[in-house]
């Protein structure tokens, strides 16, 4: 049986290599996830120990302590230096400046000081040096490139007051993960001196020392607890690094569990395809397997025999697999890298490979390629020796057979999926429900892939009808011919453009809402800005901008963090009370903002609700009382609004100007002409930045787009395994139907229309299980937006058509690619060969 086995195998090597592309691309997925997940923890690894190599003992504040806002003292510092056993000592301070770029704007910057012991510089010198006088500084590698300077220019910082200090860029480094480095701002790096200058306000969060030779860590530590006394927390250097390291693991294992549950999907594909593949295998190896029954074979030995096949298959497919998979780590590192912005270029691949990602390739190719063979090796062992006597031709009798079983199975899945729909839709919290009904879609998915059989011939035979032409007809009723094989082929494909459909569906849904969100929070027609918040607009600004030409009226916006025994948090967003109804326009869930007073707030709605308060309530923020006077929608404001001067009243220092001023134009100015004259006032100002309702809805939509071409192209595997599957599915259905077509082209059939015919065929799947699939994930899309809208924000479902119609067409196109080898194949069989065949 063992030769038999071999034999067949060599027999049917190209066939069985063509196969195992499927479950490859699966395992390319798994194994490309473990490597990107192992190298993202290695990449965190470098980036982290960076920040804390070579430091023996750490000290920060305790939790509660109450100087954690103004941070260390520096008079600290001095007696750690001072401490026995210590070699060197630093502080880790940090403090935010404008930074003006080549086109005289203002960006956020965060400004540190140099360590004066080389051993704790927790970033890499690229070029250059580092600063060693007052008037020099070091840049971050990626704020050299957007902001487009380099090693001899003049670097301008501003302070509070405005004030320009100069700096000569001396040098470059590349940053360490780190809080501050993963801030979004821009960084640079001057001489403790240097940084007085800028920012003379010490905030010190951090002291870190080296240990004299023959002093442990520990020994460090409890010398340093001893010097400085009660109030602070002292870390060992390994303490340190592994706190560290736990604040980051906990994202970076989000980062792989989101992509192993892509890969999942993947596999799930996959494994459809080749249980296809055995399935149509087995049916084409009736004979040969009655013959093996007729000499002897036993059930078991054929059992095995299907199943050795499969082995052979998932060894193959798990090699090609781990070596896809490197690739896909590759292209993922790329594509995440591709997200930051100028610094793209600099992205580090690697490629870590260790046995446990070996042993996943394997065992997940073997196992899942061997699970899909299962029921078709079943299948196998039922062949009668009879059955070589005489043709077996193909029919979908068995469908009847097993309809009945298959709609009370399915619709068992489908009660319980419902239940679970239900269930999620009743969470009031955004993430359980979400959870909870994109689970139960899944459920419902499988419920629908059950049923397969059962509408795959009423939809081709509705799409038939369309179809004009012999060979248009002949591929309609081979796709209908076989109802189990075409489910089994295009639920591959519906899986995929399912999900794709779903996410899309979801993102439009959010998009749209996003944007009326922005249409109705910004009836002004425009907004200026501080592009730094440390250096908010000042009054005299705000003045020259009410007098450009057609400027109506400018409402400020100031926004105020206070404290709230009844709150979680009390920030509030004040506003001119002659303002509110024009300019700002919240959606009231009761009361009214008319006629705003002082002592009056609008309360978030769902604040409201979780403390108790309502209508004509009593709300103490910051010691000061105010009364509940309405209750509004959204997260827009924070807590609530109040007038602009409650808000400044909050403030725990005195207001040196706003963040943003809202802007309204006389009716009927030209909006051109407008920007125009606001443009020339807002030149004035190194911060202020000029927005739009249209380029906040701009931004944010591209926003979005990122995230979906991210999720696109991970989804996008899936779909490419389904196509591969319908090419295989055809191709061995040409093989099957070698006789067939032979006949075909006796009775008159040209080779081009038969290369037609097979080409409507693979179309007629792919619209199957793409029409399907689309109407299942806007399904499924408007179950998710349902589920996460709430009475406090209600998302607006949105099916965008245009993206969801370029899918459907990109089916299409990937069907006919997919047709092209099987339908050249069939055309190029001799008509005399195929008629002889028996």
């Amino acid at each position: 049986m063992l030769k038999t086995i071999l034999a067949g195998l060599r027999a049917r090597t190209a066939r069985l290599v063509l196969s195992s592309i499927a479950i490859a691309l699966g395992v390319a997925f798994v194994t490309g996830t473990l490597v990107l997940g192992d190298a993202v923890e290695a990449q965190t690894r470098d980036n982290f120990a960076r920040s804390a190599r070579n430091v023996d003992a750490a000290v920060h504040l305790q939790d509660n302590s109450p100087q954690m806002e103004k941070g260390i003292p520096a008079d600290v510092l001095q007696k750690v230096r001072s401490t026995s056993g210590v070699a060197g000592a630093d502080s880790r301070e940090f403090g935010s400046a404008a930074l003006l770029g080549s086109d005289n704007k203002a960006r956020n910057a965060l400004v540190q000081p140099l360590p004066t012991t080389e051993k704790l510089r927790d970033f890499n010198l690229k070029d250059g040096r580092f600063p060693a006088k007052a008037d020099e500084a070091a840049i971050d590698v990626k704020t050299a490139e957007i902001a487009k300077l380099k090693v001899g220019d003049k670097l301008e910082l501003l302070d509070r007051d405005n004030a320009e200090h100069s700096f000569t860029i001396v040098g470059t480094y590349q940053q360490g993960a780190s809080s501050i480095s993963m801030s979004g701002s821009d960084h640079v790096v001057v001489s403790p001196e240097g940084l007085r200058s800028v920012i003379p306000d010490q905030r010190i969060y951090e002291i870190v020392a080296v240990a004299k030779d023959g002093v442990t860590q520990q020994q460090l530590v409890d010398n340093i607890n001893k010097a400085i006394g009660s109030g602070y927390k002292v870390q060992t250097g390994e303490q340190l690094t592994q706190a560290t390291l736990a604040q980051v693991g906990d994202a970076a294992g989000e980062i792989k569990t989101f992509l192993l549950a892509f890969a999942a999907i993947s596999l799930v594909v996959a494994g459809m395809v080749i249980y296809n593949t055995f399935t149509i295998l087995v049916a084409q190896r009736t004979k040969e397997l009655a013959l093996l029954r007729c000499v002897g074979a036993e059930r078991g030995q054929v059992f095995r025999s299907v199943l050795a096949e499969a082995v052979f298959m998932g060894l193959a497919a798990s090699v090609l697999g781990i070596l896809g998979g490197l690739g896909v780590s590759a292209g993922l590192q790329a594509l995440v890298g591709s997200f930051d912005g100028p610094n793209a270029g600099d992205v580090q691949i690697r490629l870590p490979i260790s046995w446990v990602t070996i042993a996943a390739g394997f065992g997940v190719g073997v196992i899942v390629t061997v699970l899909s063979a299962v029921l078709p090796a079943r299948r196998a062992t039922k062949v009668a020796p009879v059955a070589a006597l005489r043709s077996q031709p193909d029919s979908h009798d068995d469908v009847a057979r097993t309809g009945k079983v298959r709609i009370i199975v399915a619709t068992l899945i489908a009660l319980i999926g419902g239940a679970a729909v239900y269930f999620g839709l009743q969470q009031e919290k955004e993430e359980p429900a979400m959870f909870i009904t994109g689970g139960a879609t899944m459920v419902l998915l499988l419920a629908v892939l059950l049923v397969g059989p059962l509408y795959v011939g009423p939809i081709n035979r509705l799409f038939g009808k369309a179809l004009r032409g012999v060979p248009s007809k002949l591929a309609s009723a081979n796709a209908g011919r076989n109802p189990k094989r075409t489910a089994a082929t295009t639920a591959a494909l519906m899986i995929g453009v399912t999900i794709v459909a779903m996410v899309t569906v979801v993102a439009g849904s959010g998009r749209e809402t996003m944007n009326q969100q922005v249409d109705k929070r910004f009836p002004a027609d425009y907004e200026v800005s501080s592009n730094v918040y440390s250096q908010p607009l000042t009054q005299k600004f705000t003045d020259e901008l009410a007098k450009v030409k057609n400027v109506a009226k400018i409402a400020p916006e100031v926004q105020a963090y206070g404290e709230s025994d009844k709150l979680k948090y009390a920030d509030v967003t004040g506003y001119p009370a002659d303002a509110l109804g024009s300019l700002v326009r919240p959606e009231l869930a009761g009361g009214t903002l008319t006629g705003l007073k002082d002592n009056e707030i609008a309360l978030r709605e769902k604040d409201a609700k979780d403390s108790g308060l309502s209508i004509g309530s009593t709300l103490k923020i910051n010691d000061k009382d105010f009364k509940v006077v309405a209750l509004i929608k959204g997260n827009s404001y924070g807590a609530g609004i109040v007038t602009l001067s409650s808000a400044q009243s909050l403030l725990k220092e005195a207001p040196k100007g706003y963040q943003k001023l809202l802007v309204k134009l006389a009716p009927g100015t030209d909006i051109t002409a407008a920007r125009a004259d606001l443009e020339r006032v807002i030149a004035t100002s190194p911060v202020a930045v000029l927005n739009s309702a249209a380029e906040t809805k701009a931004e944010l939509n591209a926003q979005i787009d990122q995230v979906l071409l991210f999720i696109w192209a991970l989804v996008g595997l899936a779909l490419i395994i389904a196509l591969f599957g319908i090419a295989n599915t055809l191709t061995l259905s040409v093989l099957e139907r070698t006789r067939e077509s032979a006949l075909l082209r006796a009775l008159g059939l040209t080779r081009g229309q038969l290369r037609q015919m097979l080409v409507v065929e693979s179309i007629l799947m792919a619209l199957i299980g793409a029409v399907v699939g689309v109407l299942l994930g806007a399904g499924f899309g408007w179950l998710l937006v349902e589920a996460i809208s709430n009475s406090e924000f209600q998302i607006s479902f949105s099916v965008p058509f245009g993206q969801i119609g370029i899918m459907l067409g990109l089916a299409v196109v990937a069907a006919i690619i997919a047709a092209a080898l099987p339908a050249r194949r069939a055309a190029r069989n001799s008509v005399v060969a195929g008629m002889a065949e028996a």
